[in-house]
């Protein structure tokens, strides 16, 4: 669900939405998101002063909690 919702949030922000793809590693109590978009499209997601990225963080940690979970997400160029 968190890998879902995060591709979802991820395509509406950029220019090139098929390039966007996000990669789950789990474990047991963790979950790490890689977030990987066009290399002119990192600064969409990042945001000004990395406000972009700050919510997406907060909106995938409020999911993952629901879960038991923490989720962490890496932004990659």
């Amino acid at each position: 669900m968190e890998k879902e919702l995060v591709e979802f949030l991820a395509r509406s922000l950029v220019d090139h939405p098929e390039c966007v793809t996000v990669n789950q590693v789990e474990g047991e109590k963790t979950i790490v998101l890689e977030l990987s978009v066009a290399p002119e499209d990192t600064g969409k997601i990042i945001g000004k002063q990395g406000r972009i990225a700050k919510a997406l963080r907060t909106v995938l940690s409020a999911t993952a909690t629901k879960g038991g979970k923490k989720a962490t997400l890496e932004i990659l160029g």
